[in-house]
C-alpha cells in the first residue's frame, strides 16, 4: 500500500509540474504579441521593419531595435476569430489555475483532504479540468495558424504573415496540459478501482460467518 501511495504522489507531482508549465505557456500566449509576424518572401523585400500581431496589440519593430506597439482600439471592430481566441485563452489559463489548486487539495502528498476515498475523485476532477484547459488553448492556436497559412498562400493578400512564436508555445502548452490530465485521470481511475475491489472482498468475507450461523 505504501508503494501505491508513493507512486500516486509521484504521478501527481509530475502532473502538477506539467500543469504549471502549461499555465506559463498559456500566459505567454496571452500576453506576448507574437501570434503573427511579417514574412519577407516573394515581393516583400523590405526588411527595415517587422510587424508583430498578438491578441491585444500590434507592434512594429525597426531594424535599429526600436519597438512601437499599439493596442486594438475597440473590441467590437475585431474579427470574430480574434475575439474567440482572447476568450478561450483567458478561460484556459483560469481553468488551469483552478485545476492545479484542486489537484493540490486532493493530492496524496498534501493533507488538505483527510478522506482517502474522496481524493481519487478530486484527482479525476482536476484531470478533466486540465484536459479541458488544454483543448481550450489548442483550439484558438490552431485556428489562428490555419488563418495565417491560408492567407499566406492567397495571392490576393498583399501583406504576407507567418506563424509566430506564440503559436508553437500554445501547441506545446496544450499538449502538456492534455498529457497531465490524461495521466491524472488514468491513475486515479486505477486507484479507485483497486480500492473498490478491496471493499467488495471484505464485504463478502464479513457476510460469510453470518450465513453459516443462520444455517446452523
Amino acid at each position: 500500500m505504501s508503494l501505491c501511495v508513493m507512486g500516486s504522489a509521484g504521478v501527481q507531482i509530475v502532473c502538477v509540474a506539467l500543469g504549471v508549465l502549461g499555465l506559463i505557456g498559456g500566459i505567454v500566449c496571452c500576453a506576448i504579441p507574437r501570434w503573427k509576424v511579417s514574412s519577407f518572401t516573394g515581393q516583400n523585400i523590405v526588411t527595415a521593419q517587422e510587424t508583430e500581431e498578438g491578441l491585444w496589440m500590434t507592434c512594429v519593430v525597426q531594424s535599429t531595435g526600436q519597438q512601437q506597439c499599439k493596442s486594438y482600439e475597440s473590441l467590437l471592430v475585431l474579427p470574430s476569430n480574434l475575439q474567440a481566441a482572447r476568450a478561450m485563452t483567458i478561460i484556459s489559463c483560469m481553468v488551469t489555475s483552478l485545476a492545479i489548486l484542486i489537484l493540490f487539495a486532493g493530492a496524496d502528498f498534501t493533507t488538505c483532504v483527510e478522506n482517502e476515498d474522496i481524493k481519487p475523485k478530486i484527482s479525476i476532477v482536476a484531470g478533466i479540468a486540465l484536459l479541458v484547459s488544454g483543448l481550450l488553448l489548442i483550439i484558438p492556436v490552431s485556428w489562428s495558424a490555419h488563418n495565417v497559412i491560408s492567407n499566406f498562400y492567397n495571392p490576393l493578400v498583399a501583406q504576407k504573415m507567418e506563424l509566430g512564436t506564440c503559436i508553437f508555445v500554445g501547441w506545446a502548452a496544450g499538449v502538456l496540459l492534455i498529457l497531465a490530465g490524461g495521466l491524472l485521470m488514468c491513475f486515479s481511475r486505477a486507484k479507485s478501482g483497486s480500492s473498490g475491489g478491496t471493499a467488495k472482498y471484505y464485504g463478502n468475507s464479513a457476510s460469510a460467518p453470518a450465513a453459516n450461523k443462520n444455517y446452523v
